[in-house]
This record gives C-alpha cells, sequence and structure tokens, in this order.
C-alpha cells in the first residue's frame, strides 16, 4: 500500500519492533480493555445486548490489534493493510445479517483510543531520547490512525461482497418482518405469515441457538432440526441473526424439559440453546422470543456454561442477577455455608423444594434412597442462616444461581 509519511529511522525501526514485539500475543487483559471501550462506545445495541454479537466484537478487537502488531514486528512504522481474516469477515456477514449500520465509528475509534494508550505508555518506557519519542510518536499515530481508517473502508467492502455472495433479497425481508413483529409494530399478519412461510396464529415456543466458536458453526442447522423434534414439531421458523447463532420458532403449546433438548443435542455438544416460554398469537412470538434471548443473556452475564436453558426455570434468577453484586450478597446471605457445599447437597435441597418438601419424591427424582436424602436434608439445615421453611423460594432461586455457574456435569 502506498505509504502516506516517511520511514522512519533504524533506530525508531527497532523501537517499534521491541514495543510491538512485547505486546504479542495481545493478551486477554488487553483484548477485555479494547471491547469494554467498543461496547461503550457502540450505536447499535445489539452488539451489547446479544452475547453472540458480542463476544464476535471481542475476537474482532482482538485480531486487529494483534494484526497491526503483527505487521510492525515485520515492517515497523509501514502502512498496514486491514486484516482480511476470519474475524472481519464474520463481522462484515453480521452486520449484513442484521440490517445494521455499516458506517459505525463510535466503536473503532474508542479501541483504538485504548490500543493507542498502551502502545504510548511502552514507548516512553522505552527510550528518553525526546527526538527519538517525538519521531517515535509521530510515526505510529500515522500508522495506527490509517490502519483503523483502512479497516473501517475494507468493512464496507467485505459488506458488499457479503450481501452479492449471499443473494439476500427474500431472506433480507423476512428479517425485516421478524424485526417489525419483535418490535411490536403494527403489522398486517396475512402479509407477514407470507413473508415468512410460518403461521402467526396459535402458540409459539422460540429459540436461541448459538454456539462460542465460528469453527463450530456447521452444526447450527443440524441443532436447529433436533431441537424442533424435541418439541415435537414438524415445522419451524428459522433465522440467522449472526453468523454463530439461529433463532428458532416452533408451533407448540409449551416448551419441552431441558433433559429432552439435552438428549437430542448429544451429536451436536458444542451447540447452546435458550427457550422462552410458550406464548400465544403475535404477543406470544414476541414474547417467546424476548424470553429466550433474555436467558441467553443471563447465561452470559454469570459465566455460566450450560448448554440448554429454559427461561421459565431461570426467570427468578434473570430478575435477581440484574445487579451482580447484590446477588451475590444474597445467595451469601440466604445459603451461609450451603453456597459452598458438595453440588449434590445443594441439588437435593433445591429438589426438595420444587417437590413440595416430599422427601419421597425427591428420592423419585434424585434416584437415591430416602434415608439418604434424609441425611443429605440434616446436613444441609445446619449449613443455612436460618430455618429452610423460613424462606424456601429465596433459598432455591439462590441455589439455582449456584447451580447455573457450576459445570453442569457435576451434582447428582
Amino acid at each position: 500500500m502506498q505509504m502516506l509519511w516517511p520511514n522512519p529511522s533504524d533506530r525508531v525501526c527497532g523501537l517499534i519492533r521491541h514495543i510491538a514485539e512485547s505486546q504479542l500475543p495481545v493478551s486477554d487483559e488487553v483484548a477485555d480493555q479494547l471491547w469494554r471501550a467498543s461496547q461503550r462506545e457502540t450505536r447499535q445495541r445489539e452488539y451489547v445486548d446479544d452475547p453472540v454479537l458480542s463476544e464476535a466484537d471481542r475476537r474482532l478487537n482482538k485480531a486487529n490489534m494483534a494484526h497491526w502488531l503483527a505487521s510492525n514486528l515485520q515492517e515497523p512504522g509501514r502502512r498496514v493493510t486491514p486484516a482480511r481474516g476470519s474475524e472481519m469477515l464474520i463481522f462484515a456477514r453480521d452486520l449484513v445479517l442484521r440490517g445494521m449500520d455499516v458506517n459505525e465509528l463510535g466503536s473503532w475509534r474508542a479501541a483504538q483510543r485504548v490500543g493507542w494508550g498502551l502502545w504510548v505508555e511502552r514507548c516512553f518506557a522505552a527510550t528518553t531520547d525526546r527526538d527519538e519519542l517525538r519521531e517515535l510518536l509521530e510515526v505510529s499515530a500515522n500508522s495506527l490512525t490509517t490502519y483503523i481508517d483502512d479497516s473501517i473502508a475494507a468493512v464496507g467492502t467485505y459488506v458488499d461482497e457479503v450481501r452479492e455472495e449471499m443473494g439476500l433479497g427474500a431472506q433480507a425481508q423476512r428479517h425485516t418482518t421478524v424485526q417489525l413483529l419483535l418490535q411490536g409494530a403494527r403489522i398486517s399478519r396475512g402479509r407477514a405469515e407470507e413473508q415468512l412461510g410460518y403461521p402467526l396464529a396459535g402458540h409459539h415456543v422460540a429459540a436461541i441457538l448459538w454456539v462460542d466458536s465460528p469453527a463450530d458453526v456447521h452444526e447450527l442447522e443440524r441443532a436447529a432440526e433436533y431441537v424442533m423434534r424435541a418439541c415435537r414439531a414438524n415445522r419451524r421458523l428459522t433465522l440467522p441473526p449472526s453468523t454463530s447463532a439461529l433463532w428458532l420458532w416452533v408451533p407448540v403449546h409449551e416448551a419441552p424439559p431441558t433433559a429432552a433438548v439435552l438428549h437430542v443435542l448429544d451429536k451436536t455438544p458444542n451447540v447452546r440453546v435458550t427457550l422462552g416460554r410458550p406464548g400465544a398469537d403475535l404477543p406470544g412470538f414476541r414474547q417467546s422470543h424476548l424470553d429466550a434471548a433474555a436467558a441467553q443473556r443471563l447465561l452470559a452475564r454469570i459465566g455460566s456454561p450450560r448448554q440448554v436453558v429454559r427461561y421459565e426455570d431461570v426467570h427468578l434468577v434473570d430478575l435477581l442477577t440484574a445487579d451482580l453484586s447484590q446477588a451475590e450478597h444474597f445467595v451469601a446471605g440466604t445459603l451461609g455455608d450451603l453456597a459452598t457445599a458438595d453440588p449434590v447437597l445443594q441439588r437435593t435441597v433445591r429438589t426438595y423444594v420444587a417437590e413440595g418438601y416430599s422427601v419421597s419424591n425427591t428420592a423419585d427424582r434424585l434416584f437415591a434412597h430416602r434415608n439418604t436424602i434424609d441425611r443429605r436434608l440434616t446436613k444441609a439445615r445446619t449449613m443455612l442462616p436460618r430455618p429452610l421453611d423460613h424462606d424456601p423460594t429465596s433459598v432455591a432461586v439462590a441455589l439455582m444461581l449456584v447451580e447455573l455457574r457450576q459445570d453442569p456435569r457435576s451434582g447428582c
């Protein structure tokens, strides 16, 4: 690419190589700083509210920083060609799929400011010579600023390529229709059904399917078919809101049990699923999806590794964790020593409350002897700050939050 500033001196080239090498590989801490700045400044709330898009944004920020540093290690102070890697192409594809604004400058500039601040700190530590420092900062600023400008322009080019590749005429119309329905806009049911090829009368259960790694995207469509079967449905509406996720609606009256969904996803273990509560007609179509999205955000917010969650099972935890610090106080104050006890003990107490305080039913649910359940409950009661029957609902909700954070293979 054409250089827009003079080549740096040999001494400054050496300093740039030294600083770039000291920042490679890009640490998770630095990636988080770039990502948080990007999230704060974006005008496109989807990149904050949607955990899949948010994580894609984080990967892109990290990849862009790494590419600029690696290029300066090889050719210090030169103009850096934008990275045409998978993260940039995923970003462009997501913009197209969600119909978002290509000219989103705030988030890019915010990440640039953080990256520049980190670089400047290293520059001042690398030399005390004023002339060297002036040249080092000038060359570095030209390189980084031009790199961001070129990368923003490249996104527009990639978006045009993706649109041409995907031929998004009908698909774009379906996305527009769904977005209008989710926003509660007034839209003719008949016209919406015609555009979606899906009946909007009757009941719906919505699901969101996603993968944490782009390498597992190929599992999504197969998993959507499995989830439809677990719902005992024979048709579904499926839309890709991003490269690594699918939105799903099935015309059924109830969400399947978590165990049933886990069973059908045995062949697609990297796909994660949240399910909304069932709802009727257009309001139900909308609310069930909002439930599934809230459950997905909950898992991201608390760092849960759970593969499948139904919103109806975690809606109280969702409300509780709106303020994570308050949630931590609630758990500690409600559970006491039970908060850090054996997961088997925690699961026993939660099941006991769910089964209406029936020891026999709890034993049946957990495939344990009644005497074993009695012993566990006796031990758990000694750990609780207050008697279990004083506020069993709070105990159950606190235990659900603790359980959601655990490895799903732990417990009974």
